[in-house]
């Protein structure tokens, strides 16, 4: 008998008679004689919709009191999967965040998981239970609610997997599995049989929306095999293990983007030790995220500092950078949110060279400005014009060869 965790993401749910749809396949596995938990996220639409209620009560919403809201989407969702499964004869139990334990840190709307209390799933295991768990959520040790971010419930699953020490974990979700690039975008993409820890990492971290970034980290820690899949279809989706040899004869896996940016420069910045450090620290202290950091140095010991945060930050940075710039005398600072991050992510990298430069050729021949750079051992990003994004991935993706059969190459 294996214990499977399986979770489903908003769109699988969206609707009771999804959940009735999700909840059959889920008692398939079930009567094969495997031990089942089932994460699920709250239905397609509503987090959308809590977020919007949340700011017509304050602007910058309590974030203890945003979690408390938030995390009743996922108690609807995983009521109804039960009941479900209760009408179809097995049976089924429900359980939010903090009952099953999931401890996190207290950082509120972006809690990380600490820990998990296990005990309470296998109790109803051993009774013959479906356990079924409220994603995205969690609890402190003083058992307040928190939320683990957008994308959290990937997060749950794998976490989960890895504490129960589950024979596989399956995310479902409605695309079929990672493709070379955004299919919405380009229609020569194709999904990957096998892709690496890493290159998901880097591809999550990039603005693939496929998996969590947090979830792909828990899964290379601890080792744990994800297979991500259609809940709508029976295929073999993607599964992402960690690297063997055959990966790295393809120099570039896959092309991914990131509208989700912005970009902040303070101008004319004392060039002296610690600046950086008097930058940062209070940007960091709010929970905000610093992605390209470019530093110009300028005559009479200035400096200009560029860098990128989310998007949805991009409020709230300027108002602290507003304070920093004040603080450390410098002479402006100025934001920029039409802009995109376009990258190359690829195992291969490695052990092949000119990567980097057929990624430049590729975007001046376009007529594409690239207004910052990042690397890393396994990927090149070009901060560019919005505009041009889509563009962009297309005219890397045919420069790559990634609309060629990999199948027998995996990745």
């Amino acid at each position: 008998m294996a214990l499977i965790i399986q979770k489903f993401g908003g769109t699988s749910v969206a609707n009771p008679e999804k959940i009735k749809a999700v909840a059959a396949r889920v008692m398939k596995k079930a009567r094969e004689g495997n031990s089942m938990v089932v994460v699920l996220s709250a239905m397609s639409g509503e987090t959308n919709r809590f977020v919007d209620l949340a700011h017509q009560m304050q602007d910058h919403p309590d974030p203890r009191e945003f979690d408390m809201l938030m995390a009743t989407g996922e108690q609807v969702t995983i009521a109804l999967f039960a009941m479900a499964v209760k009408a179809a004869g097995l049976d089924a139990i429900s359980l939010l965040g903090d009952q099953v334990k999931i401890k996190t840190d207290s950082l509120h709307t972006k809690a990380r998981i600490k820990e998990i209390d296990t005990d309470l799933i296998r109790k109803y295991h051993n009774q013959g239970k479906i356990v079924v768990v409220a994603g995205f959520q969690g609890v402190t040790e003083d058992d307040h609610i928190t939320t683990l971010g957008r994308g959290g419930s990937d997060t749950t699953a794998v976490a989960l997997a890895a504490a129960l020490k589950a024979d596989a974990c399956e995310i479902f979700t409605d695309v079929e599995g990672v493709y070379t690039t955004d299919p919405n975008i380009c229609n020569k993409a194709r999904k990957i049989e096998k892709i690496t820890y890493d290159e998901m990492l880097e591809l999550a971290s990039l603005g693939a929306k496929v998996l969590d970034i947090r979830s792909v980290s828990f899964a290379k820690r601890y080792k744990v095999p994800l297979h991500v899949r259609s809940t709508f279809t029976e295929s073999e989706g993607t599964w992402v293990v960690e690297e063997d040899q055959q990966m790295e004869s393809l120099p570039v896996s896959g092309v991914t983007y990131n509208k989700n940016e912005a970009r902040i420069t303070i101008t004319k910045v004392p060039d002296t030790p610690g600046i950086a450090s008097r930058i940062f620290s209070p940007i960091a202290d709010a929970g905000i995220v610093v992605d390209v950091i470019i530093q110009n140095t300028h005559m009479d010991a200035l400096t200009d500092m560029t860098f990128t945060v989310p998007s949805a930050d991009y409020d709230q940075a300027m108002e602290i950078v507003a304070q920093i710039a004040k603080d450390i005398n410098a002479e402006s600072f100025s934001g920029d949110k039409d802009i995109a991050k376009v990258s190359i992510v690829g195992v291969g990298m490695r052990n092949h060279t000119g990567i980097a430069t057929t990624m430049f050729k590729v975007l001046a021949d376009e007529g594409i400005n690239i207004l910052m750079i990042s690397t890393s051992e396994i990927k090149v990003s070009c901060v560019i014009e919005e505009k041009y994004t889509e563009l962009a991935v297309r005219s890397l993706h045919d420069a790559f060869g990634l609309d060629q059969d990999n199948s027998k190459k995996t990745v």
